[in-house]
């Protein structure tokens, strides 16, 4: 236990990644004394000095200003604390299982600090069960806790809410859209909307853990279902020698129809993982949610197919990959099937490969170790006579068509169709 004597905070954010801290960012705004607590040092200490180590829009003017403010700082312990808010990843772990071991090493972190009238709060993407987890878990590490659903008094509160927003526009979304509270009672539910209706404008709609896990996961498996139909529907034209984007374009005049559009595969740390945590819970039942995460991974593998078609007919020609980032306009790779494709396409033809990501300054992954090179969009179209459109970002749109008229194009975005 910490003596009662300890610096409290208001909020202590565990993880500052791409939610975690532009979150903690967002909470102090509102004028609560915020602590950030991430194990990478570096983090903790560009936090401090009031800068960021990741890219989203408005974030690093509004953190610098919360540190200046001295509402927001940044240390590798957990503190006491009103709230705690854990928000680390949960990645894979062999066949495609999900791993919560990060959150429940972000609950042993915090254990030792939390004191009755605490509210632990999962923001962390996460398997169904995962809040029961955590909760489980405190009430082993602290037998003098009252824990919900483990004593019939409990003394604090645990929660889940998943957060909902935009890489691009997370600080807008953080405050503007609805969260779903899903307390492991009532009163954890109503203990924690509390908390979130001090920073967000949206409504904050209370239920149960084990329905707002299922929410989010929902959310993105609809998402990547439909993401599915329209990669495989671009399988199905490309066969028949079809524009599969004049078929879109005239699909979605119907008042009932909206197709999404095609692309390379899928991408981010959300829509391409979380179908696979429902997989998982009930991998007999989600079989439409299962084909449909086969399906978008099927389609980076086509395009590296293609792809190695075109270089093999020209072997003396140059490919410019247009893209790395799993969606236009960030600098985000997570998960992204555009640095998928480079990559494979890496092993083989490394020295031929001239990459445009404007998102960075130097080539992620293992590109550079394989003789890709990071030139400008430019450059790219002077010295390539092949092109794969990989990312649609801004920076491609705006460019002039000439630069690529003439060039063997292979578009998987339609951001020329």
């Amino acid at each position: 236990m910490t003596t009662t004597d300890a610096p409290q905070f208001d909020v202590a954010m565990i993880g500052l990644g791409y939610i975690g801290l532009p979150t903690a960012a967002v909470i102090a705004r509102s004028g609560l004394k915020v602590r950030g607590v991430d194990v990478t040092q570096s983090v903790v200490d560009t936090i401090n000095s009031g800068a960021v180590h990741i890219e989203e829009k408005d974030l690093d003017e509004l953190v610098h200003r919360v540190v200046e403010s001295g509402h927001l700082s940044a240390a590798t312990q957990a503190p006491v604390a009103d709230v705690y808010l854990i928000a680390v990843p949960t990645p894979f772990k062999g066949d495609n299982q999900p791993d919560i071991s990060f959150v429940l090493s972000a609950l042993r972190m915090i254990a030792p600090q939390v004191r009755p009238g605490a509210c632990v709060i999962l923001e962390s993407t996460s398997p169904v069960g995962t809040t029961a987890a955590i909760a489980q878990l405190l009430a082993e590490l602290r037998p003098d806790l009252a824990v919900p659903g483990h004593s019939d008094s409990p003394d604090i509160a645990v929660a889940y809410c998943p957060e909902r927003v935009l890489p691009g526009k997370i600080i807008e979304e953080l405050v503007a859209n609805d969260r779903v509270i899903g307390g492991l009672t009532d009163a954890c539910s109503v203990r924690a909307a509390a908390f979130y209706r001090g920073f967000v404008d949206g409504e904050c709609v209370p239920s149960n853990a084990g329905a707002a896990e299922m929410v989010k996961l929902s959310e993105n498996s609809f998402r990547d279902v439909n993401i599915a139909f329209a990669n495989e529907l671009s399988l199905l034209a490309e066969e028949q020698g079809i524009d599969v984007w004049e078929v879109i374009r005239l699909a979605n005049r119907h008042p009932r129809v909206n197709i999404l559009q095609p692309g390379p595969g899928v991408g981010g740390h959300c829509i391409a993982v979380d179908p696979w945590f429902l997989v998982a819970g009930s991998p007999e039942t989600a079989r439409i949610i299962r084909t449909a995460r086969e399906v978008n991974d099927a389609k980076a593998v086509h395009v590296a197919n293609r792809m190695r078609a075109m270089l093999d007919a020209a072997p003396d020609a140059k490919l410019a990959l247009l893209g790395l980032a799993f969606k236009p306009n960030i600098d985000d790779f997570r998960e992204s099937p555009a640095l998928e494709i480079a990559e494979e396409l890496a092993t083989d033809y490394g020295p031929r490969l001239l990459v445009v990501e404007p998102f960075t300054t130097e080539l992620p992954g293992t590109l550079a170790q394989r003789g890709a090179q990071l030139v400008d969009y430019d450059t790219a179209m002077d010295q390539a006579e092949l092109v794969g459109v990989l990312v649609d970002h801004d920076a491609f749109k705006d460019a002039p068509r000439s630069l690529s008229e003439g060039k063997i194009t292979y578009d998987t975005r339609g951001m020329w169709a």
